[in-house]
């Protein structure tokens, strides 16, 4: 276990609060629990009264003490849960700190203690990050399943498979007269880094979805001026985001607007309206609209059905669903287009949002999959294949058995058990304070 000064923070939301939690991590917690509140029974919830360094009253509250290294930093860990006032929390934390050896903990402290004391590896504290900003229900799934070692295993169970693969060479290059070493297991050996060649390449191809959890799917709303585009935004929006009116043109940055659908985070793009025009500020939107639709999930094509216009070049290789708007309007054109719509009195706009549901649902795949949850991981993974490939056609066995050393390396690197502590600062400053 790893020992440092201890710590203390503000874990629970923001102020004012019906409670506030305060987390103590270190060695010095059972002596600031023993001399606030008194003797207190580890893993159980002690109700007592929390006294500053004079003696005076603090509050009542709840204390929590759970004895490293069974805690979740390895080390004494401590909770006080009191009312959640300001003046409450601050005279808590002030307390606290007057303490010698105790500090005020920095971003993700906890959590990197839990990781430099063996309670997490890299890839489950970064899992622990995505549940604690996790906003919809397919981002908390997702993140509980790799926070729990599933991501984790994967990539220990190929490294284990590399190690073995890298004895077995070595053994047959040591010991070829042994009657132990089979002639034949290079055969066998390379056959499985040419089978986890494939799985890698497989498990790579699932970044996009696993970012489509993330960060969402999103789709880019597109069509000529007045094609009724911000009044789709609006409606799916739920409120006046976007400013409606007939005059051509008013759109001209980029707005966007995040919807939970089926618990998954969708991002609706509304986007400058698609013509020739002399305009410097409203070129660059129509830009800007057309750099969006090319690299959205999913693009809504908006045609106003009572008059429609031309759009120009469209962006190709994109997911596309042709929409008519105004259908109120002019009903027998309904069936020219995939969907057809009406934001002014909701027609269609149910249909749209189911069909907008089910493409992002295709496009996340099987809950099930086990997805590389970060670019880290993609690039480490990618190296590690390199590595694989150059060991399957290389020449001497000794170099292809260095290839898988350095392949077996770059996937330790994602879990952390080899050297990456260049990393850590930029994974636990992800965190807030007190986590």
């Amino acid at each position: 276990m790893v020992s440092r000064d201890t710590i203390v923070a503000l874990s629970s939301g923001r102020l004012p609060a019906g409670i506030a939690v305060i987390r103590v991590s270190g060695p010095r917690t059972r002596f600031v629990v023993e001399t606030m509140a008194g003797s207190v029974k580890d893993r159980f919830t002690n109700l007592r009264r929390l006294r500053a360094d004079d003696g005076s009253l603090i509050d009542h509250g709840l204390v929590l003490f759970f004895p490293g290294p069974g805690s979740f930093t390895g080390e004494d860990v401590a909770e006080f849960q009191v009312h959640g006032s300001r003046a409450v929390a601050a005279k808590m934390l002030e307390t606290i700190v007057g303490f010698e050896g105790v500090r005020h903990a920095e971003p993700g402290e906890f959590t990197r203690r839990a990781f430099l004391n063996g309670k997490l590896d890299l890839v489950e504290t970064e899992a622990l990050a995505d549940l604690v900003n996790a906003e919809t229900e397919a981002q908390r799934r997702f993140a509980v399943r790799n926070a729990e070692g599933a991501q984790s295993e994967l990539y220990s169970s190929w490294r284990r498979r590399l190690i073995h693969a890298r004895a077995m060479i070595e053994a047959e290059i040591d010991f070829p007269d042994e009657d132990d070493v089979p002639g034949s297991v290079s055969d066998a050996v390379w056959s499985d880094v040419r089978a986890l060649i494939g799985e890698i390449e497989h498990h790579v191809d699932g970044y996009k979805a696993a970012e489509i959890i993330r960060d969402g799917f999103e789709v880019v709303i597109l069509g000529a001026p007045n094609a009724g585009k911000s009044s789709l935004f609006n409606a799916l929006a739920q409120r006046e985001a976007a400013i409606v009116t007939d005059e051509p043109g008013t759109t001209r940055d980029l707005l966007e607007v995040v919807l939970d659908l089926d618990g998954m985070r969708v991002r609706i793009v509304d986007t400058a309206g698609l013509r020739e025009t002399t305009g410097k500020v409203e070129a660059i939107g129509i830009e800007r609209a057309r750099a969006k639709a090319a690299s959205a999930d999913l693009v809504l094509l908006l045609e106003d059905v009572v008059e429609p216009l031309p759009v120009g070049v469209i962006p190709e290789r994109v997911e596309m669903i042709r929409v008519g708007t105004k259908v109120d309007l002019k009903p027998s054109s309904a069936a020219t287009y995939d969907l057809a719509i009406s934001s002014k009195v909701g027609t269609g706009l149910g249909q749209l949002l189911q069909e907008i549901g089910r493409r992002a649902a295709d496009a996340i795949g099987d809950a099930a999959d086990v997805l590389p949850s970060r670019l880290r991981h993609v690039d480490l993974l990618n190296e590690a294949k390199g590595f694989l490939v150059a060991a399957s056609a290389g020449q001497g066995q000794e170099l292809r058995a260095e290839e898988l050393r350095l392949a077996a390396d770059r996937l330790g690197r994602i879990v952390g058990v080899v050297d990456v502590e260049d990393l850590l600062d930029v994974i636990f400053s992800q965190f807030c304070i007190g986590k």
